[in-house]
């Protein structure tokens, strides 16, 4: 576990870290947004509406609940920042570099039914006895 390494750049491997060490980089990461911004921990706690033991613990990379880390985002104001964890999954990204900002078209089948062969009752040789 990390002491209050709020003056050093915390580098972490995403996709090689451990959940908890994950963890860690982004308690470290809120704080020194809190420190860049000249937030002291009890004002940040009192936006946020949770104990300052709480920002504290989370200050030294100790780790937070969800709740409380989607409160510390909101208070700091870097809430929009949730919707690049999880992006919209109705939308592929392919999808979205073909719209550029136009509404999403459903597909629509090319030809005319029946043009090419297509089955309707009675025209079939399988006809059951």
């Amino acid at each position: 576990m990390i002491g209050k390494a709020t003056t050093l750049s915390y580098k972490i491997d995403f996709d090689a870290a451990a959940s908890d060490q994950i963890e860690s980089a982004l308690c470290v990461r809120l704080e020194q947004i809190r420190l860049s911004r000249n937030i002291t921990q009890r004002a940040l706690a009192t936006e946020a509406g949770v104990s300052p033991r709480t920002v504290n613990r989370m200050a030294s990379g100790k780790g937070i609940s969800l709740d409380t880390f989607i409160r510390i985002l909101s208070a700091l104001r870097i809430q929009q920042n949730l919707s690049a964890l999880l992006p919209d999954p109705t939308v592929r990204p392919i999808q979205r570099v073909a719209l550029e900002g136009r509404e999403r078209q459903r597909a629509r089948p090319k030809g005319k039914a029946g043009s090419h062969g297509a089955w309707t009752w009675g025209d079939g040789d399988d006809q059951d006895d």
